[in-house]
């Protein structure tokens, strides 16, 4: 007798899709463009769009009437990014049904995809995490005992509906007027140096934004080379979703000759360095996202991961994750990092999951990867930090109130309290039931 065949699993491998890179000649307004012309990080940039108006330019006929008057009302009314989207980041897009593709749901959001029972949770904030509040210097957040967090800009090669930094990234829109860094840029930079000199503290620090894509290469060179140069940092992490949105520019000569320098003396000093990306889909791991992770490997980075976000019909799924996991493993190098939990931000709720979603997400994706590139989901609670979703200590379902505890204090709290507490986060209301709902109805303004 034969063995007997095996029992199929949940998910399977090898994967049933493509690793190319998507033809742009199907999009109206790149027909003909030189493959010279879209490999060159100055025309994606030329060539960014802007406006409701340079998308329709863009993709002509491919853009149904509907979407677009109803991205357009969702400019005016809900959204708090304003549109900014690489053509790059737009070829990876399905034109046969963009109402439902995942790169659009999060990047050119509709009004029609938002909740229009529950658009917003009543403990959404701009500064959802507080970031802010704990600057110690402008601009740097110090928020877990050896780790800081340095915002260097304010702008993206590409803005996300979901921006967790809403309240001070890019340009003011109608529900939101940014704020804005009030130090001068060199000076903001230098203060942050001399915070870390003074604190021996800190060994990890993540360089941010923004977006390090939009830091003249020069200035960022000089920036994380004065960090390799303070003797208690260990870690630096740069963080980019521009890899994704824009490969383009990280393999552009001068960004790769100003990396090998920094890796060279990274490894030199004893100090790891890499990079973290936000890849939230299995369509938008192209070659020439393959192409820059595998040059910064090449060059003497330590790693390249990927930080996601949970979101709603984009990756909701545990085929989503594991298909964005392995597309990233096997053709790009990339380790799958976090997905993060979507912060509590204004009008994010169609894309919030709740807390059971996320612990049953992270049980279905185990095992299928090596456990080193197995992603952990996490929520980032406010005043907190990264907590993997089965750390929870108490979860009230009925009002969707999780509750949680620290081991730490932040840069901001001196209360005895502050590690006996418990700290809240808060599902989407749509998902509670009836009983919840009427309970925030009753007390969501208290």
């Amino acid at each position: 007798m034969g063995n007997p065949p095996p029992a199929q699993q949940p998910f399977r491998y090898p994967l049933q899709r493509t690793f190319v890179e998507p033809d742009w000649n199907r999009i109206p307004g790149y027909k003909g463009v030189s493959t010279a012309d879209w490999e060159s990080a100055l025309w994606q940039r030329k060539n960014t769009v802007k406006s409701l108006k340079e998308l329709k330019e863009a993709l002509g006929a491919l853009l149904p009437d509907t979407l677009a008057a109803s991205m357009e009302r969702d400019l005016k009314e809900r959204a708090t990014m304003s549109m900014l989207i690489t053509p790059h980041m737009i070829n990876t897009m399905n034109f046969e049904d963009l109402w439902g593709d995942p790169l659009r749901r999060y990047m050119l959001p509709a009004f029609e995809d938002r909740r229009s029972d529950f658009p917003n949770h009543p403990r959404s904030s701009r500064d959802s995490l507080h970031e802010a509040e704990m600057w110690k210097v402008e601009g740097l957040t110090h928020r877990y005992p050896t780790k800081v967090l340095a915002e260097l800009l304010s702008t993206c090669p590409q803005y996300c509906g979901h921006c967790t930094r809403m309240d001070l990234v890019g340009n003011s829109v109608p529900q939101v007027d940014k704020l804005k860094f009030q130090t001068p840029q060199p000076d903001r930079h230098q203060q942050i140096l001399e915070y870390l000199k003074k604190s021996p503290h800190v060994r990890d620090v993540v360089v941010s934004g923004g977006d390090i894509a939009n830091v003249p290469i020069g200035q960022l060179e000089a920036f994380v080379g004065a960090l390799i140069d303070i003797p208690n940092v260990r870690d630096i992490r740069l963080a980019s979703k521009g890899l994704m949105g824009i490969p383009q520019h990280f393999l552009q000569d001068s960004v790769l000759q100003a990396f090998e320098r920094l890796a060279k003396k990274a490894f030199e000093r004893n100090v790891d360095l890499a990079l973290h990306t936000h890849v939230n889909n299995a369509n938008q791991v192209t070659p020439l996202l393959g192409k820059a992770a595998k040059k910064l490997l090449e060059l003497g980075f330590r790693d390249v991961r990927n930080q996601g976000v949970l979101l709603r019909g984009v990756n909701s799924t545990a085929k989503d994750l594991l298909e964005l996991s392995f597309m990233l493993l096997d053709h790009a190098r990339i380790l799958p990092y976090y997905f993060y939990m979507c912060d509590m931000i204004p009008n994010a709720e169609h894309w919030r999951l709740s807390v059971a979603e996320a612990q049953k997400l992270q049980h279905d994706i185990m095992g299928y990867m090596p456990g080193f590139a197995t992603p952990r989901i996490v929520c980032d609670v406010p005043f907190v930090g990264k907590r993997w979703v089965h750390q929870v200590a108490e979860y009230d379902r009925e009002k969707g109130i999780s509750y949680w505890t620290k081991n730490y204090r932040t840069g901001i709290e001196d209360e005895a309290d502050a590690l006996d507490r418990r700290y809240e986060y808060y599902d989407p209301l749509y998902l509670l039931p009836e009983s919840g709902q009427q309970w925030w109805r009753e007390h969501g303004k208290d």
